[in-house]
């Protein structure tokens, strides 16, 4: 299982590649704790200046497994290694690149609002539809995603499930560089490589004081997951998550 995120670390930059492509990469509790842990090393470690978090050409994360969210449905709550890997980004102190080529959906998306920059190819495609679902927002996009795009495109992209071309997430804010699809990965590497080469301790400086506080963000997390909880007492709620899950195994 643990093939499925594979991590490596080159001239000061830990890739970590989630490698499911059989299941669009839709991330299980195994790979929300392996990519938790192959950060947490990422944090420890003097080889580690910065990260790039990438995933299959064709595809970045579809988001949560069904069956992962099926076992959500039935615990009535989030899965605490959701949970983990959300916090670990969010406080996590080192810079973190993501390279995207094709569809980032549901929780692949708002892994990028805890990223601190993204490359992303032209035929890339983004939502986070999570009304839709039957789910609150998570991973504290409820702050992040306006703080990003602005009122509106989050309530687009969260609530009406609006979906987000390469070009549109550059001009929301989601995305800083579109690149040809071949040219994802170099790209990446060379975004992670470049702040590798900076003084660590001013970037650490720059990052800290442009995010601010990450408390609120944690709290958020939280908030947003015993939310989901709330919300999964709703009929209505559940009935949409279960057709969800049922349209994606």
């Amino acid at each position: 299982m643990n093939d499925q995120v594979v991590s490596e670390i080159a001239e000061g930059v830990q890739t970590i590649r989630i490698e499911r492509m059989d299941a669009e990469n839709r991330l299980t509790a195994e790979m929300c704790e392996r990519v938790a842990d192959s950060l947490a090393f990422g944090e420890s470690s003097s080889r580690v200046r910065a990260v790039l978090l990438t995933g299959t050409p064709g595809m970045f994360t579809a988001g949560h497994d069904a069956n992962e969210l099926q076992g959500f449905l039935t615990a009535g709550g989030m899965g605490e290694s959701v949970i983990r890997l959300l916090k670990t980004m969010a406080s996590f102190d080192k810079p973190v690149i993501a390279a995207v080529d094709g569809p980032s959906f549901s929780l692949g998306t708002i892994l990028l609002m805890l990223c601190d920059y993204v490359v992303a190819s032209e035929w890339s495609i983004f939502s986070a539809a999570k009304a839709e679902m039957g789910m609150p927002p998570e991973g504290a996009a409820s702050i992040l995603a306006p703080a990003l795009m602005g009122y509106h495109r989050a309530f687009g992209l969260l609530v009406m499930g609006d979906q987000l071309d390469a070009q549109q997430a550059v001009h929301a804010g989601l995305v800083n560089k579109v690149v040809p699809a071949d040219a994802v990965d170099a790209a990446g590497r060379e975004a992670a490589r470049i702040l590798a080469e900076k003084p660590p301790e001013a970037v650490r400086m720059h990052r800290r004081l442009m995010r601010g506080d990450r408390l609120n963000i944690l709290q958020r997390i939280d908030q947003e997951a015993s939310g989901f909880a709330d919300l999964l007492r709703s009929p209505a709620a559940r009935d949409a998550l279960q057709a969800y899950i049922d349209a994606n195994r």
